[in-house]
């Protein structure tokens, strides 16, 4: 019993990082495979519903884009609420209602009815992202989280390796059962699981450490230490605090700048593939899967290296530039199927790699409920470049009838991004 007392002071083991990792991490990631895709689908739902419905390309690019005013006006108030009620109630609420939401989209007719059941998507979304980004600072210090954030968003480029041959299957076969268009079935299909994972979520995640029955009252004590040491270097904020903060906004508009890429691609990516002449859903979504399928990978290797590194800047500017260079060659190359995959791949995989290892950022000054606050503004601020950069192309397309104009601007922020994060201090790495 003598040995007891220092206990608390040593360093958790490797084994239990292990065993948290496997324990949450993916079920996080089904988590936001699922609201990545009920966020995105309507990129493949469009090849079929703006000919059913008549909509133009400036309707489907203002639609997919008033997701993110509803997620811009929520997100604040969603994470300081978790932060308060704990992540298994709030997460469960947020997945629960974002999927009803969802599948009830199959019913829309009209302009007016898209746009209001996107906005209400966003408002039941808001909140989770940063939620699950917060989440993960009560489990792991700073020098950890990069590869588990990483981990986390792998979600995403799965949401399209995944996501993008179901989506295309979903249209292709189901097309016409029991009188709906493929475009309702994708909605219904991929939106109720969402809800199933909300129930799970209500018995499954844990708050935090000290909720965590699976681990022994060493094993929270030494991980809770940790945890505790880390903050002690940070200085206490209240959420007004951190939100006032320059470096908060500064990280909001290097996010805008890597997001407004993110959805204008996302949003669109069927679309440019369609353009160089594919024409079958299936076939598009197994394409869609090439880029995101290289990007897993890419985002898990780039972020160990930068764990490993303790480097954030560099790891962070250089995709990002990559990204630019993929964007503009997708447009020279849009008319060739495979130097524009190749393009587009390159595209990706930079801009995928940027948004884990951003976080590192703005986690490096954050904690306590400035970080509930901070994180959320910066994802809410961020996030209005969802709605820019899909109105942006689908204006541009409508008027040029040509995306090209839209991706050099696209590619512009990402460069922009690079800049901006190369001139943040060093000791935000």
């Amino acid at each position: 019993m003598a040995t007891h007392p220092a206990t608390p002071a040593a360093p958790p083991a490797e084994a239990v990082y292990r065993r948290i990792g496997w324990r949450i991490i993916p079920f996080l990631i089904l988590c936001y495979f699922v609201a990545y895709l009920d966020r995105v689908n309507i990129g493949f739902a469009q090849l079929q519903m703006k000919g059913d419905l008549g909509f133009s390309d400036a309707v489907y690019g203002l639609g997919a884009g008033i997701f993110f005013l509803g997620y811009f006006l929520f997100e604040v108030p969603s994470n300081l609420i978790l932060h308060r009620v704990g992540a298994r109630v709030w997460i469960a609420r947020i997945m629960i209602t974002w999927g009803l939401i969802s599948a009830l989209t199959l019913f829309v007719t009209t302009p007016t009815q898209f746009y209001v059941m996107r906005f209400l998507l966003g408002v039941a979304e808001a909140g989770f992202f940063p939620g699950i980004i917060l989440y993960l600072t009560y489990w792991y210090p700073a020098a950890r989280r990069s590869q588990m954030t990483a981990w986390f968003m792998s979600a995403v480029p799965l949401s399209g390796l995944i996501g993008g041959p179901v989506s295309g299957w979903i249209l292709h076969h189901f097309h016409g059962h029991h009188g709906w268009a493929g475009w309702q079935w994708l909605f219904v299909l991929e939106g109720l699981p969402a809800v199933v994972l909300g129930i799970v979520t209500l018995f499954y995640l844990d708050n935090g450490i000290k909720h965590a029955k699976w681990l022994n009252a060493d094993e929270k004590n030494a991980l809770q230490h940790a945890l505790d040491q880390e903050a002690q270097t940070k200085p206490a904020q209240s959420a007004l605090q951190g939100m006032a903060d320059p470096r908060v906004w500064l990280m909001a508009l290097i996010y805008f700048s890597v997001v407004i890429g993110l959805y204008g691609l996302s949003f669109w990516l069927p679309l440019l593939i369609k353009s160089t002449g594919v024409t079958d859903p299936l076939t598009i979504g197994w394409l869609v899967a090439l880029p995101y399928g290289v990007s897993v990978v890419a985002m898990i290797l780039v972020g160990r290296s930068s764990d490993k590194r303790h480097e954030r800047r560099w790891h962070v500017a250089i995709p990002a530039l990559i990204g630019a260079v993929g964007l503009v060659l997708s447009t020279l190359w849009s008319t060739d199927t495979t130097l524009a995959m190749v393009a587009l791949t390159l595209a990706t995989v930079g801009i995928m790699v940027v948004l884990p290892l951003f976080w590192a950022l703005p986690n490096a000054f954050l904690a306590g409920t400035a970080a509930a606050a901070g994180i959320a503004l910066i994802n809410a601020l961020g996030n209005l470049a969802g709605f820019f950069g899909p109105s942006i192309i689908g204006w541009v397309k409508q008027t040029t009838q040509s995306t090209n104009g839209g991706i050099l601007v696209l590619a512009a922020f990402m460069v922009l991004c690079a800049v901006l994060v190369l001139l943040t201090p060093k000791t935000q790495k």
